[in-house]
């Protein structure tokens, strides 16, 4: 059986992100990669984060980032505002301009940290590659805060 795109993401992720902060949990599937760490009872963690193809405006797109998708939209702003907090110049710094902090795309009760791409060409060996180290930017920019704030 052909392994589909986001397993090859998959792959390449697991050699960028930074081994201190634990084994990730991850699944993928035909559209996408979720990432997470610590226990989630066999499902993915609220707070993940996520590597999808996505539609923004009726055309297709792929999302890479940190996403809080607890059924409350209350427990998804406070995470986010965790995030926002004292460390953002954190993450901001490292991440760059183009993570944008705020309600999910097609989602407005999800919280989100992320940015979009065009789609990419799931014939190009370079991007998965591409979308991995740019994922593992994430992880390693805002799960060192994520756990800080979780502890304050």
């Amino acid at each position: 059986m052909e392994r589909n795109f986001f397993e090859h993401v998959l792959d390449a992720f697991e050699g960028f992100v930074d081994d201190a902060l634990g084994e990730p949990q991850a699944t993928s599937h035909r559209r996408g990669l979720k990432v997470w760490f610590g226990q989630a009872d066999g499902r993915a963690a609220r707070e993940h984060y996520e590597a999808q193809l996505i539609r923004v405006d009726g055309e297709a797109a792929l999302e890479i980032g940190y996403h809080a998708e607890y059924p409350k939209e209350a427990e998804n702003q406070a995470a986010l505002d965790r995030l926002a907090g004292k460390g953002k110049a954190r993450w901001r710094k490292a991440l760059g301009d183009d993570a944008e902090a705020g309600p999910f795309l097609g989602m407005d009760g999800w919280r989100r940290i992320s940015e979009v791409w065009e789609p990419p060409d799931p014939e190009d060996p370079e991007a998965p590659i591409e979308i991995a180290a740019r994922l593992a930017d994430y992880v390693d920019a805002i799960e060192p805060v994520r756990r800080a704030t979780l502890t304050t």
